[in-house]
């Protein structure tokens, strides 16, 4: 899939809103907000997209394909579905977990062994800051494994190999630029542009 053709499904599916007016979690604003979860109850564009992941690295010799919980476990799954279709090897998929203090990720359930001394693909679908993906590609990296690239659907905060743990690789079918203003200093709240209080944190504005 091109990147357009990424952007149009996911504007399809609901989980690309554009010249809006959105209060993200933070609570700053923005025109554009990015919602993951609008994609993944459509098994068939899922499948396209993580399709496309595989075919990228069809040939990087990928043995396991990791993701941080939750939502990356379906990316996780269905990558690893199409790259043991199309290389006819056997490739596992497994996820990380957040540890109980929240401050970093584990590999537990077995899934270390799995992975060490394997080939991996990390596997995120939004990125922001990265901070998720480098504490797994850290907890990957303790476990013995040699993390060849990091794939994500969207790439929303310019976020680099560097700041994710120098990996080899960062591919994201979309990179987007979405800018965003402190509440007080927002464009679209001075021209009256009303709030969407379908996502973020405008859901909170509806009435109950």
């Amino acid at each position: 899939m091109t990147e357009a053709e990424t952007l149009q499904a996911w504007e399809k599916a609901g989980a690309l809103i554009r010249n809006s007016h959105i209060i993200y979690t933070s609570g700053r604003h923005g025109e554009s907000y990015v919602n993951k979860d609008a994609v993944y109850p459509d098994t068939a564009l899922t499948s396209k997209l993580c399709r496309a992941i595989a075919e990228h690295f069809a040939k990087a010799r990928v043995e396991v394909c990791l993701a941080p919980a939750l939502g990356g476990i379906i990316l996780s799954q269905w990558v690893a579905h199409h790259l043991s279709e199309i290389t006819r090897t056997q490739v596992l998929g497994v996820y990380a977990e957040k540890s109980e203090d929240g401050e970093s990720f584990v590999i537990k359930r077995g899934y270390d062994k799995l992975i060490r001394g394997k080939r991996v693909l990390l596997l995120e679908d939004v990125m922001t800051t990265g901070i998720s993906v480098k504490r797994v590609v850290t907890a990957a990296r303790q476990a013995g494994a040699e993390i060849i690239a990091v794939a994500a659907l969207c790439n929303r905060g310019g976020v680099t190999s560097e700041e994710i743990g120098g990996v080899p690789e960062l591919f994201a079918q979309m990179q987007l630029s979405l800018m965003s203003w402190e509440a007080r200093e927002c464009p679209l709240c001075a021209k009256g542009v009303p709030v969407n209080t379908s996502v973020g944190k405008g859901k909170h504005l509806n009435p109950p």
